[in-house]
């Protein structure tokens, strides 16, 4: 490679790189969490899932208990569990009986949507619903700025578009000396030798781990959750259908609205059963009722196959109340067309939901450490411009840029560990809404430890004290949930309540490591700079 296109490439993969890192440290750190979104949910809400929860849910019950509050004939009615939780969504349309119009109108959007729980028929808004587990996962796409449409997507898109850039460089940059840089560890060397042998060498252990996610990251944000809605809007007119038609997404039928009642309501559990006897390893996890009460009313139930059958696809049944017959099959282990097959598998690689905790673990192992070949990457820029030949302006400037970026980025892990302990003893006693307190506690609490980390002016304190501070808050993680419910780790292991244990294993052992790291870190003798080598004196002897 030629020095100029040489220069070229490491010029941009560090300006990319530094450009992104504190966001990009944030999205991984977030992201490794919310790999546990689901167990998180059940460990805050103290609601344990047993295996199969959604397609053994009494949902006639549920029906009833919900006809009592609000008229559902005519309604389209439809129960998913994207998430494995207790709380199921529903979504409920407008009546298309014509003389309930006027009395269903009043119900708007919110009523329409909301989280049920069956077991104990309490619904909830969106807001009143929130969770740790959500909150996580949406700020590891910067879901909570989008104060202005999708900013908060946009902005993780172009770190994501930034981040795949980086890597591709990093690559190139690296190329010939990638394998025996890796084989290097120089603990004793210079920072820019030793932070340089942590970054090469962690950077290629998680090399593919992070391509992976930068090509997910960019089809799932700038792809599909911004391009798609843009170009339906310029290109057809908000012609939604439009869009799907062309690439491969095809709706099923639609079923004609009669406007005669059933004599009586219809059992839901038969046609899950019947789904079940068909394809007995499908996991339901969709249940919709069409023309709910009227005599075309049809119940179409839907599940994926399990991971280990098969990675993708999906599949369902739909049947006619008044015969039971099934007018539409959608086979789940038959093949999948491109368009849905090529969106579902880059959604199974970017959540990693397909292999267990034992997925989740590797996922969480190379999320911590990308974070780290972040935090390196940020110091070998600094340590590479500390010289004498920078202007002191320049190198005051900075210290302070990396300074800010290692408060703001090792500070979410003790600020992360405090707000799950808070969430745990006072979010139910909190007078407004559950998304409110953890919006409140957890960004203010950030703010406020990052801006005194900076009084620190120092980056081996900073990150000591957050580790030590860290490790103290995430023990008293799962302390605070033995207190509170009385469900310590030795419980929740013998009563079968394996999400809640989980979490509480998890901040035990993370923990324990990051204080075990930090009282192994030792802060560094500053080497004396080079001098000139004093002339020898001469030998009088020989005068």
């Amino acid at each position: 490679m030629a020095n100029r296109v040489y220069n070229i490439m490491f010029h941009t993969h560090t300006i990319s790189g530094i450009f992104i890192s504190a966001l990009l440290y944030i999205i991984f750190f977030a992201g490794s969490i919310s790999f546990l979104r689901d167990e998180i949910s059940a460990w805050e809400r103290n609601e344990p899932v047993a295996k199969n929860y959604f397609e053994t849910a009494d949902y006639d019950a549920a029906l009833k208990k919900l006809s009592e509050e609000t008229n559902l004939y005519g309604r389209d009615i439809t129960f998913s569990n994207r998430y494995f939780e207790r709380r199921v969504t529903v979504n409920m349309s407008a009546s298309k009986d014509t003389t309930l119009q006027e009395e269903t109108s009043s119900l708007g959007r919110r009523g329409n949507f909301f989280y049920l729980d069956v077991a104990n028929k309490t619904k909830k808004d969106y807001s009143e619903n929130y969770s740790l587990g959500e909150f996580f996962y949406r700020l590891h796409f910067f879901a909570q700025l989008n104060f202005f449409g999708r900013s908060g997507y946009l902005l993780a898109g172009i770190i994501a578009f930034f981040f795949l850039f980086a890597v591709i460089t990093g690559v190139i940059v690296h190329w010939k000396k990638i394998i025996p840089s890796f084989y290097v560890f120089r603990p004793k060397a210079k920072w820019k030798a030793l932070w340089t042998d942590a970054h090469v060498g962690l950077g290629l252990i998680g090399l593919p781990y992070q391509f992976m996610f930068a090509v997910t990251g960019v089809y799932l944000i700038v792809g599909y959750s911004i391009m798609t809605p843009t170009v339906q809007s310029f290109l057809y007119d908000g012609d939604a259908a439009k869009i799907q038609e062309i690439s491969g997404f095809t709706g099923g039928p639609e079923y004609t609205f009669e406007g005669k009642k059933l004599s009586e309501p219809t059992k839901i559990a038969p046609f899950i059963e019947k789904t079940r006897e068909k394809w007995p390893d499908l996991a339901i996890n969709e249940l919709q009722l069409i023309n709910y009460g009227d005599a075309n009313m049809h119940v179409k139930v839907g599940g994926s196959p399990q991971f280990e059958d098969k990675l993708l696809g999906t599949g369902h049944l739909t049947y006619r109340v008044s015969d039971g017959a099934v007018v539409e099959t959608e086979d789940p282990y038959a093949g999948v067309g491109y368009a849905d097959g090529a969106r579902n598998l880059m959604l199974r690689l970017h959540y990693g939901d397909f292999g267990g905790y034992g997925m989740k673990l590797i996922y969480f192992i190379l999320g911590l450490i990308t974070c780290f070949v972040i935090i390196s990457g940020v110091l070998i820029w600094l340590t590479a411009r500390d010289r004498k030949a920078t202007s002191q302006a320049k190198r005051t400037f900075n210290s302070w840029l990396v300074r800010v970026y290692m408060a703001v980025c090792l500070s979410i892990f003790p600020v992360t560990a405090f707000t799950f302990i808070a969430v745990k003893c006072f979010a139910d006693t909190y007078s407004g809404a559950r998304m409110d307190f953890i919006f409140q506690f957890f960004f203010w609490t950030w703010l406020v430890v990052s801006v005194l980390l900076l009084f620190l002016r120092s980056n081996y304190l900073a990150n000591k004290i957050c580790l030590i501070l860290g490790g103290i808050l995430g023990i008293m993680v799962p302390v605070s949930n033995g207190i509170m419910t009385g469900n310590w780790p030795w419980e929740t292991f013998r009563q079968g309540y394996f999400q809640i244990f989980v979490v509480d294993v998890f901040w035990l052992a993370l923990s324990i490591t990051a204080l075990l790291v930090a009282f192994k870190m030792k802060p560094r003798e500053k080497t004396e700079p080079n001098r000139k080598r004093a002339a020898k004196p001469k030998n009088l002897s020989s005068m």
